[in-house]
């Protein structure tokens, strides 16, 4: 299992998910749970692979709900 994590690309970590969230709220504007789907259409683009989705979802929707 080492030898196949060291091929696997690094996972982001908490602070960097939300920075990322952070960029694509301004790049497209989101204001409310509405926009959530575009949202998560940049970041799955840009993440994919790099990020458990799941949680990326997670920080979006508490950041456009609060």
């Amino acid at each position: 299992m080492n030898l196949l994590s060291g091929y696997l690309p690094q996972q982001l970590t908490d602070a960097e998910i939300s920075a990322e969230v952070a960029a694509a709220m301004a790049q497209t504007g989101a204001k409310g749970i509405a926009d959530m789907g575009k949202v998560m259409g940049v970041l799955k683009a840009k993440l994919a692979g790099r990020a458990d989705l799941a949680k990326v979802s997670a920080q979006v929707k508490a950041k456009l709900a609060g």
